[in-house]
């Protein structure tokens, strides 16, 4: 299972610091799971190395209202933690805010004065024990702690809303399920194995903020980590409707370039046009400096065209531009990435090609604007969350740190279309952990199993 697959991470739980913030679920429905809960709590801080540069703790209870049980900074040792989580006691109260909560805790927890070390790169985690279904909304408070980089676990009863759960989770992988909280020792090792891989995740992605001039404190586990290389294809609407914002779109790609690291044997970049049809600008092979590609992007030419064929689009890239002889590393097990910015519906299927590049392991973000097809974004996009929506190209400004965000907390999961793509799985996972650790993960035939981890 994938859960057996994650337990290969688990060597790294011990020796990654780790800000952990428990929010416990604490209205009247819970009342008789609660000492369950308490005892959960209790595990999983035993295997934490808890210390004030290793492992920090925090437990917040809620209902209609949260309260802090302690921060971050109150208890420096394991022993003094798990005695204040037996002196829990139930808050009760009704309704169950959990939408509240969870902004709560991104306002007051996660936060430099009460020291949370997110600005220092130290994973930030949050596991949500919920017994119900929320009374308000959870969906902008969970989004805001996504992009902050938070990654939060949510566990759930028979009385919860499994939906709910996996909206407020970092992703729909991370939320869990009991019959009830007397039962919440059947997921302890879950919980533990997801945790290491977000601590892999967390690592890299802090690494590769810190090497692109982020705001991320120096960490001496970034020095010598290997610059992972990337394959990066910008696919642009260049229909009649789109020629008076194509400065924006030209802004938008310099933007992005910018952040790469533009080498032979790191970061390559293609960027093609299309309206009824395709024209590649450059492929992945024409430019192997940053000066030269931000030259070339800076003096394109708007296409033209009446027609917006997205689905012809994508299957040219697959035969054209993601193959080796146009400078393609696949096959070396380069990350494969496809940027598409769409202002429209697109005239022909997208369904059969947008099928095939994933099915090639290519991470394909879409950016739309008000006239495009929201859902048709999400199905092109490797996941629907890989798809952004702005209102206007001229507000593509935010979007390239979205993007950024996105491309470094994704993982690859590919299916391969070879038997022989299973190794080209093994080299994405060593690039997308920055070398952290190697865990040779075959896919046969949908079945997979992890040999050893080595770190």
């Amino acid at each position: 299972s994938k859960f057996d697959i994650l337990s290969s991470f688990l060597s790294l739980v011990d020796t990654a610091k780790k800000d952990v913030v428990f929010l416990l679920d604490g209205s009247d429905g819970t009342r008789n799971g609660f000492s369950a809960m308490r005892d959960f709590v209790e595990r999983v801080v035993e295997k934490l190395s808890v210390g004030e540069n290793k492992d920090r703790v925090s437990v917040v209870q809620y209902s209609r209202e949260a309260e802090v049980h302690f921060s971050l900074n109150t208890h420096r040792t394991r022993e003094d933690v798990m005695d204040a989580v037996r002196g829990l006691r139930h808050r009760g109260g009704r309704p169950l805010n959990t939408g509240a909560a969870l902004q709560y805790v991104m306002d007051n927890v996660f936060t430099n004065s009460t020291v949370s070390r997110r600005l220092q790169g130290v994973p930030q985690i949050l596991i949500l024990l919920a017994g119900g279904r929320s009374f308000d909304n959870v969906d902008t408070p969970a989004s805001a702690l996504k992009q902050r980089g938070i990654f939060v676990f949510a566990i759930g009863s028979r009385t919860s809303d499994s939906r709910e759960l996996q909206r407020l989770s970092f992703e729909p992988s991370y939320a869990l399920s009991v019959s009830d909280f007397s039962g919440l020792d059947t997921v302890q090792e879950q919980i533990s194995s997801l945790m290491s891989t977000a601590v892999v995740r967390s690592r890299f992605f802090n690494c590769t903020l810190l090497s692109l001039g982020q705001p991320v404190k120096h960490d001496r586990e970034c020095v010598g980590r290997q610059t992972p290389a990337r394959d990066v294809v910008f696919l642009l609407d260049a229909t009649d409707a789109t020629r008076s914002d194509f400065p924006a779109v030209q802004d938008f790609v310099q933007r992005v370039v910018e952040t790469l690291l533009v080498d032979e044997k790191k970061d390559r970049v293609s960027v093609v046009q299309y309206s009824r049809d395709p024209a590649v600008q450059f492929y992945l092979n024409t430019y192997m400096t940053k000066d030269e590609i931000l030259n070339a992007v800076r003096n394109l030419r708007h296409k033209g065209g009446r027609s917006l064929n997205t689905g012809a689009a994508l299957q040219y890239l697959r035969e054209n531009v993601f193959t080796a002889s146009s400078g393609s590393r696949r096959l070396e097990g380069v990350p494969q990435v496809l940027i598409l910015l769409s202002s429209g519906r697109s005239a022909d299927s997208v369904d059969a090609p947008a099928s095939a590049l994933k099915q090639m392991g290519i991470l394909t973000f879409a950016v739309g604007s008000r006239g495009s097809d929201s859902r048709e974004l999400q199905r092109i996009s490797h996941k629907p969350t890989s798809a952004f929506t702005v209102a206007e190209f001229t507000d593509l400004s935010s979007v390239p740190q979205q993007l950024l965000a996105s491309l470094e907390a994704l993982p690859i999961d590919v299916t391969p279309e070879t038997p022989t793509d299973s190794e080209i799985l093994y080299q994405n996972l060593l690039q997308m952990t920055g070398h952290l650790c190697v865990c040779h993960w075959i896919k046969d035939l949908g079945q997979q199993r992890a040999a050893k981890a080595i770190v």
